[in-house]
Formats: structure tokens, sequence, C-alpha cells
């Protein structure tokens, strides 16, 4: 069976990715080096022999507070990752990198298909359509896939992150819980869909394609409270928190999976309340 070369291995997807690459036959050898470390990667790549990259590692949160680590790890850290790719002369068949749906920010399109105008909107967001447009000018030669996922959560998910935040909230049977804008829409897809539809691009994936990774169903939070009240007999109070509110909101993210489906064919997706309640169960 192939081995896979995995950045951020030990990351939210990383373990996933893992699990599922691992229970379907696959090896996986994490890639442990810092992005930003050019001379460590370089050394660390050199010594592996792999069918197959996927380069997770990156700083996703858009809260981070230190503005230029979304640069230097998700435009040059990938830079020197490609860069240590390219003089080794890699055997790898392909190569998926993972930008984000963030990129297209507040599109007049919905369902957003990969043709839509990027229009950035947070420092998340631009760094990774850098890391696109770098990837483009300068590693053409390389069996490069690029996916572009809408929001998706799961088991191990940093409570930084606004579903994890309120699924823990409701573990502890909370009496209150304080959140951002409450009319957002995003899709809040099942990390282990995410994954099978990785490891099927890796195989399907047409090199110097971009593929959205979706499901084309969006939720607000609200229905995520209301399905998590439903599964615990919990009743929460929500107060919003203008301190939780950007000021550059994207108020819906919905992807359109058509091309991503005509490469790989249809993926069953896991529905919300499937997620929110192995979320619920985990220890």
């Amino acid at each position: 069976m192939h081995n896979i070369a995995i950045t951020g291995a030990h990351g939210f997807t990383g373990k996933n990715f893992t699990r599922l690459a691992t229970a379907a036959g696959y090896t996986i050898i994490p890639v442990e080096s810092n992005l930003t470390n050019k001379q460590g990667l370089s050394a660390e790549l050199a010594t592996i022999d792999c069918d197959y990259i996927v380069h997770l590692a990156a700083i996703s949160a858009v809260t981070h507070s230190e503005l230029l680590a979304f640069y230097e790890v998700n435009v040059l850290g990938t830079l020197n990752l490609l860069n240590a790719v390219s003089s080794k002369k890699s055997n790898a068949k392909k190569i998926l990198i993972a930008s984000s749906a963030n990129i297209y920010g507040n599109s007049a399109q919905s369902p957003i298909k990969e043709s839509n105008t990027a229009a950035p909107v947070n420092h998340y967001a631009m760094s990774k359509l850098s890391m696109e447009h770098m990837i483009a000018a300068e590693f053409s030669e390389l069996p490069v896939v690029t996916v572009r996922p809408f929001n998706y959560t799961g088991r191990d998910h940093d409570d930084r992150f606004v579903v994890p935040k309120i699924v823990n909230h409701f573990k502890r049977k909370s009496a209150t819980i304080e959140l951002g804008n409450m009319g957002v829409e995003r899709e809040y897809n099942d990390v282990r869909s995410i994954c099978k539809i990785y490891l099927r691009l890796l195989e399907k994936g047409i090199s110097g394609e971009t593929y959205n990774v979706c499901s084309g169903h969006t939720h607000t939070l609200q229905n995520v409270i209301e399905t998590l009240g439903r599964l615990t007999n919990h009743t929460i109070e929500v107060s919003v928190n203008p301190a939780f509110i950007r000021a550059q909101e994207v108020k819906k993210l919905c992807g359109c999976p058509s091309k991503l489906n005509a490469c790989i064919g249809e993926i069953k997706h896991h529905n919300l309340e499937d997620t929110l309640k192995w979320m619920l169960e985990a220890k």
C-alpha cells in the first residue's frame, strides 16, 4: 500500500486524516519539522520516500493575534515545503494542499463555485490566497491539487472555534454562553467526510486543479444550539458579546460541490445532528 507524508499530522484534521488513511491501509509519515525551519524541513524531506504528500499544517484560527504568523507559516512555510520537495525531485504522485473557502469572502453568488472571484476579508484568508498564487507561479511542474474546504468540525476540534465551544458548553450544562454574530451561515461539515474527500482526491484529483470541499448545506448558529438542546435536553441562554463580532464578517459561506463530485463521485456527508452527537459523546 502507499505511503503518505503529512504536515500537521498532530492537529485536528491531521489526527482524523491519519485514522482514516491508516484504516484504509495507507502508511502515514508525519513531517515533524517546523515549516519555518527551511534547513530542517529540507533535511527531513530528503529522508522521506512517499507516494503522496498532504499539507495541512497552518495557522488556521481567523482570530490568531500574530498577524505576521499567517504569512510566515501559510505562505513562506508552504514555499519552504515545496522548495524542499522540488529540490529533492520527489516521486510523489500527488501533493494535496489545503487552502480555504475563506478566500471567497462575501461572495455575491451562492452556492460558490471555484471560478468565483476571491475577495478575502481577513489575514487568514489573504494568506491562503497568497499561498495559492505562489504555488501557481512557482510550482506549476509539481502535481499539486489545491482544496478549499468550507467550515467543518468534529472531535478534537479546538474550542477557539465556535462549534466546539458551543458543544463544550452543553456538555458542561452551562447556563449561559457568549457568542458573536448569530446570523452567519456556514456549512459545519464533518471532519470525517472532509478526510474521506481528501483521500479520494489523492487518488483521483487532477494535478493543477482546485476543488471546493463542501456539501452545499449551511446552518446558522441557532440551528447548532437548537440541535444540541434536543440532544442533551438542556437549555442554554445565549448573549451576544460585541467583542466577538468581527468588523469584516463573512455572512454566508456555501459551496457548490459539482466540480468535486464530478471528479471523485458523491460523498455521503454526515448530517449536523450526527456530527454534534459524535462530539458530545467524546470523552
